[in-house]
């Protein structure tokens, strides 16, 4: 029993490294919230993670191998 509950465990903590989000629904997820703050002028670009430079990365996707980069004006 406690095997049990120590490998249930580790899956859940597991799972949100093995989930593979796909970058243009999340965008679109972040897009939707940025629009319902009332920001009026603002960028977000998909890019791999050697190529963030600037602007504040706001999420991660396709496990982990791309950024979602915020910027604003």
């Amino acid at each position: 029993m406690r095997a049990i509950v120590l490998l249930a465990a580790l899956m859940l903590a597991a799972s949100p490294a093995l989930a593979r989000k796909d970058c243009e629904e999340l965008k679109a997820e972040i897009d939707a919230k940025i629009k319902a703050n009332g920001v009026p002028v603002y960028t977000l670009e998909i890019v791999p993670n050697e190529e963030v430079k600037d602007g504040q990365v706001v999420g991660s996707c396709d496990g982990g191998t791309k950024k979602i980069v915020y910027k604003r004006g």
